[in-house]
């Protein structure tokens, strides 16, 4: 393979079609769909790319129609997909979901995944420079449990080796996908412990490893430099190693607070935080701000009903980062907000 132009971020993983309710109801109610993209992994790289970074997406697709779909979708949002590799042999998969949030009882997930060309994905079947091509390179344990050649592509991508890009790793654990597989989250802690930038949510930090707050978190994660524990609404905690693998100078670790927001739905949240803070870390922000974006960028994706939201502009974001910490807690976020002029965000306020 030829040489590969270095990009900003470079994402890993399966990517599938999301059809989404025209309204509200069971799936056995609703009468017909929206057709839109998902994936853990291509949607940081589109979020990155929407916010001005350079960003590559190395996935595979089925030879198919939805191929098509999520493959156009994707480089619309400026993302480098010369390195997605098309099946002929398996499907692309799909998805479908309810309009309600994924918190309560009656919201249903119907996946269509199982044979798709994603989870042929391996290290003879990927283009591994194109996926060591990035500053960044993003990965979650989504793929860690499409197949057993998915997993070995993960550990050969996490690899220590010369010149390895700084490894971002998502748990982003989904007991279903693990459910024929008992070792899945001794899986993925190995897996993180490999990674220099984890994120997680304290919710999976107790459903996958037992483990209760942050600093038992880092505790089992001694290796990563930076550690995300994500609180939901409450907020995100970002714990930073030193050189010498202890916490930063002070012994503390750096909590922002979420700002209000009115949520219309919150599928791909994490997965814009996720590129909020890499957008910060990119650009070597402080922790405290790269919280902020991250913060933000999930909120663009809470205030819409899709996977996907295009971010704040850059200059808009860096103002809300750069409030004091009095009316950083005063902001409220409602739909249209990343939209909104200047002094807005304040003037909605409780």
């Amino acid at each position: 393979m030829g040489v590969v132009e270095t990009v900003d971020v470079a994402a890993l993983g399966e990517s599938m079609v999301t059809f989404l309710p025209s309204r509200p109801g069971r799936l056995a109610d609703v009468p017909s769909f929206d057709r839109a993209i998902g994936g853990a992994e291509s949607n940081v790289a589109c979020v990155l790319a929407a916010a001005g970074h350079t960003a590559r997406w190395v996935g595979r697709v089925g030879a198919d129609g939805f191929g098509d779909h999520l493959v156009e979708r994707v480089a619309g949002y400026g993302v480098d997909v010369s390195s997605v590799d098309r099946d002929p042999f398996r499907p692309t998969g799909v998805y479908f979901r309810t309009a309600g949030d994924r918190g309560t009882g009656a919201h249903e997930v119907a996946y269509y995944r199982a044979g798709s060309a994603a989870s042929a994905m391996s290290v003879a079947h990927v283009d591994l420079a194109a996926a060591w091509s990035g500053r960044v390179l993003h990965l979650s344990g989504i793929t860690a449990a499409l197949s057993a050649e998915c997993l070995e592509l993960m550990y050969a991508l996490t690899a220590p080796r010369p010149g390895r890009p700084l490894v971002s790793f998502d748990v982003n654990y989904r007991p279903a996908l693990w459910r024929h597989t008992p070792d899945g989250p001794n899986t993925l802690l190995e897996l993180a412990r490999r990674a220099d930038i984890v994120l997680l949510g304290d919710d999976e930090a107790r459903d996958a490893w037992r483990l209760h707050g942050g600093r038992a978190v880092v505790g089992a994660l001694p290796e990563p430099a930076i550690v995300v524990v994500k609180q939901g609404k409450g907020g995100a905690t970002a714990f930073e190693k030193g050189s010498d693998g202890t916490e930063d100078a002070d012994g503390t670790a750096t909590f922002v607070p979420a700002p209000k927001v009115d949520v219309v739905a919150h599928v791909g949240a994490g997965d814009a935080f996720a590129a909020g803070f890499l957008s910060g870390t990119l650009r070597g922000l402080p922790l405290k701000t790269r919280l902020r974006y991250g913060h933000l960028f999930a909120a663009a994706t809470l205030t819409t009903p899709a996977d996907l939201a295009a971010p704040p502009a850059r200059d808009h974001a860096d103002r809300l980062t750069a409030l004091d910490d009095t009316a950083w807690g005063r902001l409220r976020l409602a739909p249209g907000w990343t939209q909104a002029e200047w002094g807005k965000e304040e003037a909605n306020t409780p």
